[in-house]
């Protein structure tokens, strides 16, 4: 691995987190709900997550190495991996019996599904009155498209969103991630601590209701008065954000930057390292009110500036001049750049089989209780007989019997590959 990736243990030692004591239940299958829930166990919080025999969908997402889906490795980082059938009567009263216990549920099934099943939040909360219930799905949990099924990208369609990203001559496009389901994932796990502190007063649980539609729609904030105001329907426009101009893209003598230079500051300062003071002058050019009328004019321009240059240069002279700009990273580029080496932000947990798996550390920084990578994604069921065993309180024999009828699933960590070598934890901050 690179020299800058920190390895947290398969001991899970590290900072315990400011939600430590947190007991959660992730009922929640793919991303959003994974996600939210892997957000919350970075910062300590127990996560249980009750993961079909089958295994997840989100295992057979993203690329693999020897048979192991590097995008679990992650994404189901930090929490303990019952496998149960929750087609099942026994199975389903398995997860009721964690959720009575838990502080917070998180489930992206269907609106209903927990309902038919007898875990709705009526029943919960019958025996658990603190539970939050976190409720993610495509298009909440009441409305006429409630039924709907909505995976992220349909609601980011449905949102607005998918509209306005891409270019102008082209269809839109998409982000090459699950972008709405972290939108969402996002929300909900802000809403589960808002709802802990308003516990915390109150001593009442709540729902919440994330639908992943509407928090695509929440980042179409300066389009929906536009719309109601003048009749203005937003549309695609490339790299450049509309209404804020210089900020696009543009074609160095090796490469494309990324040049931000709206706030007249900014702007003023960039035209005196391109050695035109006399833009800031110019009616066409003088506020950035003017600019963003004549945004064809002004990246005309800046673009004759930086084709006869390269990007190390320009980037160098940008930053000496205090202009925010960057070329386009990829990951290549990432891995080997100094500054996110020098923020750890490259964590890597300890796999049995390959060894040290990069991936994203926590975010954001607490200085005081700091989230952790303290484990890889476990394996289907790895932790089925001690969840049950130690949150449940069943004996060995009751364990057995459940796995004998299929109701859950004992599975085992795979035998390491030799030494890994990984020490400490890596930290968010």
């Amino acid at each position: 691995m690179p020299h800058h990736v920190e390895t947290a243990g398969a001991d899970g030692q590290g900072a315990r987190g400011p939600l430590a004591g947190c007991r959660v239940v992730e009922l929640g299958s793919t991303v959003a709900g994974p996600f939210c829930a892997r957000l919350l166990a970075d910062f300590g919080a127990d996560v249980v997550k009750v993961e079909q025999i089958e295994g997840d969908a989100v295992r057979s997402m993203g690329k693999r190495k020897d048979g192991r889906s590097l995008y679990a490795a992650s994404i189901l980082r930090n929490k303990r991996i019952l496998a149960a059938d929750m087609r099942s009567d026994e199975g389903r009263d398995l997860a009721r019996r964690l959720c009575e216990r838990a502080d917070i549920v998180v489930e992206n099934f269907r609106p209903g599904t927990l309902e038919r099943w007898g875990l709705g939040y009526d029943a919960l909360s019958r025996v658990n009155p603190g539970l939050i219930l976190v409720r993610i799905s495509g298009f909440g949990q009441d409305g006429p498209k409630s039924q709907s099924p909505g995976y992220g990208v349909v609601c980011e369609a449905f949102s607005g969103l998918r509209e306005i990203t891409g270019d102008p001559d082209r269809p839109p496009a998409r982000v090459a991630v699950s972008m709405t389901d972290y939108i969402t994932g996002l929300y909900a796990a802000y809403a589960a601590a808002l709802a802990l502190h308003d516990r915390a007063r109150t001593g009442k649980g709540q729902v919440v209701d994330a639908a992943l539609y509407e928090s695509a729609f929440s980042f179409m904030e300066p389009h929906v008065p536009a719309y109601q105001q003048l009749g203005h329907v937003a549309t695609r426009a490339g790299s450049r954000l509309p209404d804020h101009t210089p900020n696009t893209l543009y074609r160095a003598r090796d490469g494309f930057i990324h040049i931000t230079a709206g706030a007249q500051s900014v702007f003023a300062r960039l035209a005196g390292v391109m050695g035109r003071p006399d833009l800031i002058d110019d009616p066409r050019f003088a506020t950035a009110v003017a600019r963003a009328a004549h945004e064809d004019e002004i990246d005309a321009e800046i673009e004759g500036w930086t084709r006869k240059l390269p990007l190390a240069q320009i980037e160098r002279l940008l930053e000496e001049a205090a202009v925010p700009a960057s070329r386009i990273y990829t990951m290549a580029d990432i891995f080997a750049d100094p500054h996110y080496a020098a923020r750890g932000m490259i964590a890597a947990a300890d796999d049995p089989v390959l060894g040290p798996v990069a991936m994203p550390a926590v975010v954001p920084h607490l200085s005081r209780t700091p989230g952790a990578v303290r484990w890889a994604g476990h394996d289907i069921g790895q932790d089925s007989a001690a969840v049950l065993r130690d949150d449940l309180g069943l004996d060995a024999a009751e364990i057995a019997r459940l796995a004998e009828a299929g109701v859950v699933a004992l599975g085992t960590a795979p035998e390491p590959d030799g030494d890994t070598g990984a020490k400490g934890a890596a930290h968010g901050g």
